[in-house]
């Protein structure tokens, strides 16, 4: 090719030069000046760039890339000069490898062209702007850097000559290597930063540096491909300025008509007989709907382990970015990747299985996040090319089916969580101990995945595309990340939709047990409309309805919104198949790599509307679920449209195996509606909960902050929560941080538990859809009526109180549990405790709050919510060792106080306040004096197992105890 023949002959020849001098420039100069800094370094600096801040040597040795290149002289200056000269070569690269791989109707040498450019600039960044200069911007252009990487990599390996194995194989290995080599990065520099372990720093050193070589040496391929490539600089006759010729032979980039005639005929629909192909066999069938129940079981699961750090850094962790492990597919733009697991499809099933349900085996928290990543990663590599692989041999019944038992899959861990509390007995955070079923999942995982059916046994890996274009990619990748979203959010358990319409006592609407049944029924309508009815499934008039269902649940309450969400289940649950179809026929490590990629954001934003008050921004989405769930559906409406492009999806009813396969549905549906019909049967207390001293008529109360049910260790707390709460015989609790239905918190509900084994009514307080971290009441008292608060809050986090009347031995007594605002919102906590000063002040009936006020004793807005006014007092107001939780009371009798050790459950210490009813005539005595405990009653006394040492890590304590009982 020359770009300048026209004036060919009438140059001089000056300068040729061939263009594998262009990659053999960039390649030298790069590795010089990091190489060259590295022995400056060590010879002048070494014990100094090997320190860190936690070590230095000999426990560090080796020194990261950073603290080589920046910060020291001579060598930070010796590395600035060779690598401003790596620059000349380096965009001459780009331009010649976008002339060298550039393909007529491609968009991909664009993108391969700006991504590098840009990835350039941002090394500049990194490179002149060192963490000792500004820590944030050197991170910033760091990380953009290593993001523009991937479609830098992508780009320049799809787009290399198919008949160059050599080289294409290179490349392929060395972008693999690069990113593979991120997942022992991550885990070191956490084992450095996180568990200051001695010398992880040296090896995270030994990673990044060869991260370097690696990504110098991808661009070293192009030796190979710039070997036909000349300059030649020549000076036109009568001309002073050069011009510049480019010859190169250029390749034939397509294949002939009879060669695309041929595979196209291979990828006709109907070529195989449907009831021969794999996977629609009944035992094929059951093995789909497993390895689609493990991967929702490991999807569920990485939130909520995810939020296990932030929630005790009380703000962004780090640890967040194992949410990238969604988009995991963009791997699959490999092709020899993408060609073996669309082979071999149980290899990626066999590894979500051993790490994502095997991780619970790790005991660090950490560790077990970082194994839950891996095998979350090979969990959406799973779906996405078993996806990409039916769209590929172009049978549409075998897609849709394939969509039916994926749905299937997701209804059977939803019913998993429902037989056990809302918590799924494989997840990692359970284990024997407090009900996992962990080992058992592990089996079940494996061998479905080895079941695994391979699709493609009937086409050659060499006839498979990429993918086949019809429509855009941009639209079905923005449907495969609403739906993922919107069915992890909503239906991964069945109180959600329940819980977004509770409104507390009287019972104005659905219960968890019953009525969570009916979730499960929409659920199964959807699937069987989603494969018997394409065409309505894919209607306008389907979406309408199902906005109009998501727009009552949002906007009401009671039984009118849970019919809403009810119609919503019915929509989400509909077009799974539809939104398969249309993503099934693009490239799909692009399509999935994006639409899991939007699936992360809209999940953050999730997060965004209860958590503006810890993460950057917050204020934008503060409160805001209208326009989460607004985006979120028009995303799926979106996916919808792309879907009728795609026209994939076959009547069932109409085909002779489809029929079978309807039958089949309509059995297994059948199956999954009954047995949760059993599980809810025996769920259901038919017992009236009864308090534990009758005969004294007392009434036992405590607050707990229960850190949103997950120890200090990351397992499910709810087991030894009960135990506590059951033998310090309460009869009334409030739970603070306790709203759990969250895709962060892995749609829980940890009042179910602990109300079923405690026998106690519970009301949740204010629901999901309230932004706020949550307040629950237990009582062994009838609840007549409670009514949730949301405390003014302009500035920080939402203050949730539940205010209730009990029916206490035949006399109304009121409860109200309250959760105050942070301490650095001086005028929320201020304009809280006036609100719940008032709902006290409401009623001259006997009172206990259970509160976490955020406030000192006898300080600040402590007088506020102790005073005349309202009539509260303190239930021990010479305990000074106190900060944020306050039991106070009034018109009742107070018999005794304690404060119980919390082990490793949570952060928060569970208080107790011990009150009676007044005899009739009685005048109530607020006095504090403290008597032995021998002249106390039994009836009214402590349990004994908790003192001294006490048990499993509970004990009393603050007081001087033996001075107040006997031993």
């Amino acid at each position: 090719m020359n770009l300048d023949s026209k004036h060919q002959n009438q140059q001089q020849h000056v300068l040729k030069l061939n263009g594998v001098w262009v990659a053999y420039a960039h390649t030298f100069c790069a590795l010089a000046a990091f190489l060259s800094a590295l022995i400056v370094g060590v010879t002048l600096h070494y014990h100094k760039i090997v320190q860190n801040g936690y070590y230095g040597y000999p426990d560090e040795w080796f020194p990261s890339v950073s603290a080589t290149i920046g910060d020291r002289y001579p060598e930070r200056s010796i590395f600035q000069i060779m690598i401003a000269l790596t620059a000349g070569p380096r965009f001459l690269l780009l331009f010649l490898s976008y002339l060298r791989l550039n393909k007529t109707g491609s968009y991909l040498p664009l993108i391969g062209l700006v991504s590098g450019i840009l990835r350039t600039f941002t090394c500049g960044g990194w490179v002149y702007i060192t963490s000792t200069d500004d820590h944030d911007a050197h991170d910033i252009f760091m990380i953009s850097y290593i993001v523009l990487t991937i479609p830098w990599t992508v780009c320049v390996t799809k787009l290399t000559d198919k008949s160059n194995k050599f080289l294409k194989n290179g490349r392929r290995f060395t972008a693999v290597a690069f990113f593979g080599l991120l997942v022992p990065l991550v885990y070191l520099f956490i084992q450095h930063k996180v568990h200051r372990v001695a010398g992880a720093y040296s090896y995270y050193a030994y990673v990044e540096w060869s991260l370097i070589f690696l990504d110098v040496g991808f661009d070293t391929w192009s030796v190979v491909d710039f070997e036909d490539l000349e300059f030649e600089l020549s000076a036109a006759e009568n001309a002073p300025p050069t011009v510049l010729n480019l010859s190169y032979f250029s390749q034939d980039e397509t294949s002939s008509t009879d060669e695309k005639e041929a595979v196209k005929e291979k990828l006709v629909p109907g070529q195989y007989p449907v009831d021969s192909l794999v996977g629609l066999t009944f035992i094929h069938s059951i093995v789909q709907i497993i390895n689609s129940f493990i991967f929702w079981s490991v999807f569920t699961a990485l939130f909520l382990c995810i939020w296990h750090f932030p929630l005790w850094n009380m703000g962004i962790s780090g640890y967040e970015a194992a949410a990238l492990s969604l988009m995991a597919p963009i791997l699959l733009v490999v092709p020899p990747l993408r060609n073996l697991f669309a082979r071999f499809p149980q290899i990626p099933r066999l590894l979500t299985a051993l790490f994502g349900v095997g991780s619970y085996k790790f005991e660090a928290p950490a560790d077990r996040l970082l194994i839950l990543s891996v095998g979350t990663c090979f969990g959406f590599i799973s779906l996405s090319n078993e996806i990409w692989t039916l769209g590929q041999i172009r049978d549409s019944l075998a897609l849709s089916w394939y969509s039916t038992t994926f749905t299937l899959g997701l209804i059977t861990s939803s019913i998993a969580k429902f037989a056990f509390y809302t918590n799924n007995p494989i997840w990692p955070i359970m284990h024997t101990d407090n009900g996992g079923l962990n080992i058992y999942g592990v089996i079940i995982g494996v061998v479905s995945a080895l079941l695994t059916p391979s699709y493609l046994t009937q086409l050659n890996p060499t006839e498979i595309s990429s993918g086949v274009s019809k429509g855009y990619l941009f639209p079905a990748a923005v449907g495969v990340g609403g739906l993922i979203f919107s069915l992890d959010a909503m239906l991964t358990d069945t109180s959600t939709l329940i819980l977004w319409c509770w409104e507390g006592y009287p019972v104005r609407g659905p219960l968890p047990v019953p009525h969570g049944v009916f979730t499960f029924v929409a659920m199964a309508i959807g699937t069987y409309l989603g494969f018997t009815k394409p065409s309505l499934v894919s209607s306008s008039s389907f979406f309408i309805a199902g906005s109009a269902g998501a727009a009552v649940l949002y906007a009401s309450s009671g039984w009118i919104g849970y019919i809403g969400g009810l119609v919503y289940s019915i929509f989400l649950t509909g077009i799974v198949p539809v939104i398969f179809a249309s993503a099934s026929q693009f490239n799909v490590g692009l399509v999935f790599g994006l639409g899991f990629f939007l699936a992360i954001l809209i999940s953050l934003a999730h997060v965004w509307v209860v958590a503006y008050a810890f993460v950057p921004a917050g204020w934008i989405l503060r409160e805001r679920t209208d326009i989460v769930l607004g985006i979120s559906v028009a995303m799926v409406g979106l996916g919808i449209v792309a879907g009728k492009k795609a026209n994939l999806i076959v009547r069932a009813k109409n085909h002779g195996v489809g029929t079978s396969l309807r039958k089949r549905l309509t059995k297994i549906a059948g199956v999954l509606l009954v047995l949760s019909a059993v599980i809810s049967f025996r769920r259901l207390n038919f017992e009236k909960p009864q308090p534990y001293h009758p005969e004294d008529k007392l009434l036992t109360a405590g607050i707990w902050t229960i850190h949103f049910g997950l120890d200090n260790d990351m397992w499910a707390s709810e087991g030894r929560m009960r135990d506590l709460i059951g033998e310090l015989e309460l009869d009334v609790v409030g739970l603070l941080e306790s709203d759990t239905q969250r895709i962060i918190m892995g749609n829980r509900d940890l009042t179910q538990k602990l109300a079923e084994e405690l026998g106690m009514y519970a009301d949740f307080g204010p629901g999901p859809n309230k932004h706020t971290w949550g307040c629950a009441l237990l009582s062994k008292f009838p609840i007549l009526n409670s009514t949730h608060h949301l405390l003014p809050s302009p500035v920080g986090e939402l203050a949730p109180a539940i205010h209730a009347t009990l029916n206490v031995y035949g006399e109304l007594v009121d409860v109200v549990v309250f959760h105050s605002g942070q301490e650095e919102d001086v005028e929320d906590r201020r304009l809280q405790s006036l609100g719940v000063a008032d709902i006290m002040g409401s009623t001259d009936r006997p009172m206990v709050l259970l509160s976490y006020l955020v406030t000192k004793p006898l300080k600040g807005n402590y007088h506020t919510y102790v005073s005349e006014t309202n009539g509260m007092h303190d239930i021990d107001s010479s305990d000074s060792d106190r900060w944020c939780e306050y039991i106070l009371y009034k018109n009742l009798r107070r018999t005794g106080y304690a404060r119980v050790s919390r082990s490793t459950i949570t952060d928060t210490e569970l208080q107790v306040g011990k009150f009676q009813l007044l005899d009739e005539g009685e005048k109530v005595n607020y006095s504090e004096k403290r008597i032995r405990e021998s002249k106390v009653p039994k009836g009214l006394q402590f349990p004994r197992q908790f003192r001294k040492n006490g048990v499993r890590g509970h004990r009393y304590h603050v007081f001087d105890e033996p001075r107040y009982y006997d031993s």
